[in-house]
Order: structure tokens, then sequence, then C-alpha cells
């Protein structure tokens, strides 16, 4: 199912997180003690892994069969 920007606005924080569960992945910048590292959530926002570089989050993102999306 394809949506639209505003549907994705009104959809319940349990319904966004639901969204692309078994496909998706986000990867995110973050500071942890000062130093950056790139962070991969689950679709409901669990960290299951952190790397030093975006390039080495996305592929240990796609060998688990997931689609990596960038978060800022």
């Amino acid at each position: 199912m394809i949506f639209s920007v505003e549907q994705l606005r009104q959809l319940s924080p349990r319904s966004l997180a639901a969204l692309g569960a078994d496909d998706i992945a986000f990867v995110k910048r973050i500071d942890v003690d000062g130093r950056p590292i790139h962070a991969v959530h689950a679709a409901d926002g669990t960290r299951i892994a952190a790397f030093d570089s975006r390039e080495l989050a996305f592929a240990a993102v796609r060998q688990n069969d997931l689609e990596p999306v960038s978060v800022h």
C-alpha cells in the first residue's frame, strides 16, 4: 500500500511503528560519548546495532534482507 504524505502524518505512533516492520531498518547518526556513530533501529524504534560508518550500517542492514532508510 502506498501512503500520501498527509496520510503518513495522520498515522498513530503504533501504526507508524508497524509500517514496514518486517522490511525496513532505520539508520540514524547519533553521538555516543562525543563520537559520531550510525545506529540501526527496527521499525518500532528499538536500537539493534551501531556502526562507525553509514556505509557499514547500510551494508549490514542489506545483509539481513532489510531495506535501509536514513533518518535525520
